[in-house]
């Protein structure tokens, strides 16, 4: 099986915070060849990921947006 390699994007609104509310709590997404993941930043590689069909994910993006 051959490595995907992941690009990770937040919003550019983040800022550039410790985690400790000063800007820097964010979500970051990737898209894989499954469909969206997303985790912590403050967790980055070494935390969970949180998967979504690409349906679920739009539905998300556009609840947020309202």
């Amino acid at each position: 099986m051959r490595a995907v390699t992941l690009i990770w994007r937040k919003s550019s609104r983040s800022g550039g915070g410790s985690g400790n509310g000063g800007g820097g709590d964010c979500v970051e997404v990737a898209f894989g060849p499954r469909g969206p993941l997303m985790r912590d930043s403050k967790t980055g590689e070494h935390g969970r990921l949180l998967h979504a069909s690409p349906a679920a994910f739009a539905a998300l993006v556009t609840a947020l947006k309202r």
